[in-house]
């Protein structure tokens, strides 16, 4: 049972909680068992929950964004439906858990103990998990056979893998919408940016920008790398091309994934981008007058051309022999 009368503390919101928990820094706060779903659940973001008791407790559909549950007893608590958003769970014992259809954004678990959780539905993005002990997290549902894993990042993944037709249209989606698009998105070609992704949604395609105008590494070349194998093709702005030359010389060799490059008239490439050329699936550069023109032909001159060398990929792989 949870103590009454720091509930009720609580339940008069964070700015009236965090006060007095300044004020007793010594006392752990006892919440085991407490309802806090609805309407008081509303008022727990930003709250200071740190080492408390909330074992058993319901939480279900609170806001907890932002709140510090650093090292809290959090075991057989209901996170249904909570908003975790940037929340501190460092150190916190999670065993038994209900996290379904919880949503983990920039959460911290560091250290943090996951076992035998619920975690179907769950959203997890960019979640800190370094020193976590994870097991037995359960990915169905109640009436469904129970199947568990033991990493919460790719608990998404593995569920969607269990339904073929899901996962089949997640890959038929990537290999046949995803476009990616490569270049140096500056001010000057931020218009010509939004006018290509615009059209190119009209033609039913998933536009990825990549920008490379951020600093390079290796986790970013990897990721493009990853982009570029998982597009149906690539269009690649050459207009600033001194920012790109290295990121191609990454990602080209093996890649056969058409490569459509792409110039605005009155410029030249750079002089590597001849080198790129000995690979059959980077195109010669297409070269547009302006924004309009671009648009205009894009069906035609990008498009249509990058998809037959696709299918053309596509057919040749089918026929490569398979040794077992």
């Amino acid at each position: 049972m949870p103590n009454q009368e720091q509930l009720d503390i609580l339940k008069q919101g964070y700015k009236v909680w965090n006060k007095w928990r300044e004020e007793h820094p010594d006392i752990k706060p006892d919440l085991s068992g407490a309802f806090l779903s609805g309407d008081h659940g509303a008022h727990l973001f930003n709250t200071n929950l740190s080492g408390a008791n909330l074992s058993g407790a319901n939480l279900s559909g609170a806001n907890l964004s932002g709140a510090n549950l650093s090292g809290a007893n959090l075991s057989g608590a209901n996170f249904c439906s909570v908003n975790l958003f940037r929340a501190d769970l460092n150190g916190a014992d999670l065993n038994g858990a209900n996290l379904e259809r919880a949503s983990l954004i920039g959460t911290k678990l560091k250290g943090a103990i996951l076992t035998n959780c619920k975690i179907y539905g769950i959203s997890a993005w960019n979640v800190v998990l370094k020193g976590a002990t994870q097991d037995c997290l359960i990915i169905t549902r109640k009436n469904e056979a129970t199947i568990t894993v033991d990493n919460l990042k790719i608990a998404q993944f593995i569920y969607l893998l269990l339904n073929n037709q899901e996962i089949r249209d997640v890959i038929d989606t990537i290999t046949s919408k995803v476009v990616l698009i490569l270049g140096r998105f500056t001010p000057e070609r931020k218009a010509v940016l939004d006018a290509l992704r615009d059209e190119l949604h009209k033609h039913d395609k998933l536009p990825v920008l990549f920008d490379f105008e951020k600093p390079t590494n290796r986790d970013f070349t990897e990721t493009v790398r990853t982009l570029a194998h998982l597009a149906q093709f690539i269009i690649a702005d050459l207009t600033d091309f001194a920012s790109i030359p290295q990121e191609l010389q990454a990602i080209l060799p093996g890649l056969k994934v058409p490569v459509q490059p792409i110039l605005v008239k009155g410029k030249e490439p750079n002089a590597m981008f001849s080198d790129f050329l000995i690979y059959p699936w980077v195109s010669r550069v297409y070269r547009y007058k302006d924004q309009e023109h671009l648009i205009a032909s894009l069906s035609e001159k990008i498009i249509q051309p990058a998809e037959k060398k696709a299918r053309r990929f596509a057919i040749e792989k089918a026929r490569r022999p398979r040794f077992v």
